[in-house]
């Protein structure tokens, strides 16, 4: 089965599997009994849903949010690329020097101005200079770069199914 077609064979969702996604994406570590009684089911038929959205590739992957301060990763830069040309052997071996880049935590090929936003962890500001310099500065497929800095971090989420409220009239 090919990806597209798999995509569009994935089970419909219902309530109580949109609640243990919900539960999941704020605690990985939940057990099942506790996840059983959110979502008021017993534990076998939880956990039976629990892994048929794993196999369904509702579930990525499980992963721990490291504190980047204290790990002396906390300079956080938003780096903006445009390649010097855009075609196919030049985007495919960017994407494969980024993806080698310890510091390079997230890459988006965007629309607009850029081709990527690099998300990049570094310990400062001596660090992210040597790294501009002596490690992006040696893919030859960038054009130009821009960097912009994180002065505070106002919302860090991983909440994708939880929506707004409806406005009131």
């Amino acid at each position: 089965m090919s990806a597209r077609t798999e995509k569009y064979s994935t089970p419909r969702l219902d309530e109580t599997d949109m609640k243990i996604l919900e539960i999941l994406q704020g605690d990985a570590r939940i057990t099942l009994k506790d996840l059983a009684s959110k979502v008021h089911l017993s534990s076998t038929p939880c956990f039976e849903r629990w892994r048929r959205l794993e196999r369904h590739g509702y579930i990525d992957r499980y992963v721990t949010v490291l504190n980047a301060e204290k790990v002396h990763r906390g300079f956080t830069v938003f780096c903006s690329v445009k390649l010097r040309v855009l075609d196919y052997k030049v985007v495919q071996s960017f994407t494969e020097a980024i993806r080698r880049i310890p510091e390079v935590t997230e890459c988006y090929h965007i629309s607009g101005h850029y081709d990527y936003l690099l998300k990049i962890h570094a310990p400062d500001m001596q660090y992210y200079k040597y790294f501009i310099v002596d490690v992006l500065g040696r893919i030859d497929s960038i054009g130009t770069i821009d960097s912009s800095f994180v002065m505070d971090s106002v919302k860090n989420s991983f909440d994708i199914l939880r929506r707004s409220p409806a406005p009131e009239d």
